[in-house]
């Protein structure tokens, strides 16, 4: 790897190669300077940016722009990959040459190609010893873990790193086999290897660059613990990047814990609510509720429709099966191999609608899914923004609605101040022409239907880089063009 020596105050002496255009400061160059303190306030309650010592070098225009190993720059024209996204640009000339980095912004911003190129480039050419990873990606659920996997198999694959998937509800002897026979880059669940860790299956003291994606969802499930005691074995002069879409008490900990004079990118003040997102208020009635959320159900097209709990989403999916629209429950009581079917018959479209609880509010991506419901409202902003970020990935539009009970209007209308968000309130009826128009809703068939698994649902472990082709592409595609309809 090409480490980058940083000097006593921290500063980073290497640059990225090649001539840049100079540009305005980008946010990434001004985020988080403040005149006393060394920390600027922070909206909604979360804790300040950290002041960045160094000067972060100037985004980038083009992937051509960066020092990147020529294998990714095809893999990235070979992928549709035109442009980069701007966490992508600002973020990824600051990456390669070692800083470390602080990325906050929404989901589907591009934040995985932003990681995973730098991960990869500084990594290639490089060959892992049995059990001692060279990188290391942490998130919070197994549902990213592959994500992540899947999107950047194909660069792995073009600079011969070899990949492995550590996550909790599958082998753990598997994913030990796979360590020990080696692998340049690991992408886990924390708690899953510390199991591993604790065996002494993996060793981490050989890991020069470490990710920690989505942080604020890590903190919120707990994982803090197994977190910390991971990164204080990563090798101490090592290379942290960090993202997270909020920053409240514990992802502060942890930048002012591990991050040395990081690059900070934010993609803007208020956790990065998406402007080609609507966000509509539909208050019901209690007794209308059922037959609202069935009819929304109906539609022609997918949706996610979100609940509170795997009671709830369980009854609905029965429920929306016996009157014809083909749904499937997702939530943490399916075990691993039922998520996994449930979320390739609702990418394939056998299913057309996936009700699930907040264990699918990340991690995620499907491609033109333009409607998100909350058929319970959220506990919080932040459950809302990641719920929300199903829709309106790598700048496509999309549709987030809210079903507000009478007794809800004042709780939610709070969440919606805090996540910087201003709703369109309607108030509708089941069979009204108002929700059709907001939702695509129409009356179901009544035919009952039966799901028949796919063929893929006894499919061995993936430990290393996927076979699944198109399917897995990273959510970033090629930009369209102005007579498409949608923009960036």
């Amino acid at each position: 790897m090409n480490r980058t020596p940083r000097t006593n105050n921290g500063s980073s002496r290497s640059r990225t190669k090649g001539t840049r255009r100079q540009s305005a400061p980008s946010r990434s160059a001004t985020a988080g300077r403040s005149g006393r303190g060394g920390r600027t306030a922070a909206p909604h309650g979360e804790f300040a940016l950290p002041v960045t010592h160094t000067p972060a070098l100037p985004p980038a225009e083009a992937f051509a722009d960066l020092d990147l190993p020529k294998p990714l720059l095809t893999t990235l024209a070979a992928e549709g990959v035109s442009d980069p996204f701007p966490i992508q640009a600002a973020t990824l000339p600051n990456s390669l040459a070692g800083r470390d980095v602080l990325g906050r912004g929404r989901t589907g911003s591009g934040k995985t190609l932003a990681f995973g190129l730098a991960v990869l480039a500084r990594t290639a050419g490089q060959r892992a010893e049995p059990r001692q990873p060279l990188a290391l990606v942490l998130v919070p659920t197994r549902e990213l873990a592959q994500q992540v996997t899947d999107a950047l198999t194909p660069y792995a694959r073009a600079l011969r790193l070899r990949l492995a998937t550590v996550v909790g509800g599958l082998s753990i002897g598997r994913q030990a086999s796979a360590l020990r026979a080696g692998a340049e880059v690991v992408v886990a669940t924390p708690g899953r290897l510390r199991d591993l860790v604790d065996r002494d299956d993996c060793r981490l003291d050989r890991v020069a660059v470490t990710v920690l994606d989505e942080a604020d969802q890590m903190a919120d499930m707990g994982f803090m613990p197994q977190v910390t005691a991971l990164l204080d074995q990563v090798r101490p002069d090592g290379q942290r990047l960090l993202f997270s879409a909020t920053l409240d008490r514990n992802v502060d900990r942890l930048v002012r814990r591990y991050l040395h004079d990081p690059v900070v990118h934010s993609v803007d003040p208020a956790a990065g609510a998406v402007t080609t997102m609507e966000h509509h208020i539909l208050h019901v009635d209690d007794a209308d509720k059922h037959a609202t959320t069935t009819e929304i159900a109906a539609r022609d097209g997918r949706v996610i429709m979100f609940l509170d709990t795997k009671h709830a989403a369980d009854r609905l999916a029965k429920k929306l099966l016996a009157v014809g629209v083909r749904a499937s429950a997702l939530h943490g009581g399916k075990s691993q191999n039922q998520r996994t079917r449930t979320l390739t018959q609702f990418k394939d479209g056998q299913v057309t609608v996936l009700v699930a609880t907040n264990v699918a509010a990340r991690g995620i991506h499907v491609d033109d899914l333009d409607l998100v419901v909350n058929v319970d409202p959220p506990g919080d902003h932040k459950d809302y923004l990641h719920r929300g970020g199903r829709t309106a990935r790598a700048g496509e539009s999309g549709t987030v609605v809210t079903l507000v009970l009478p007794h809800q209007r004042r709780e939610v209308a709070g969440l919606m101040a805090d996540a910087g968000i201003k709703p369109r309130t309607t108030r509708v009826r089941s069979g009204e022409a108002e929700l059709s128009r907001i939702t695509g809703a129409r009356t179901p068939s009544g035919v009952p239907v039966v799901l028949t698994p796919p063929v893929t649902e006894h499919r061995p472990e993936r430990m290393g880089p996927s076979t699944r082709g198109r399917r897995g592409r990273p959510a970033q595609r090629r930009r369209r063009s102005p007579s498409a309809g949608k923009g960036r």
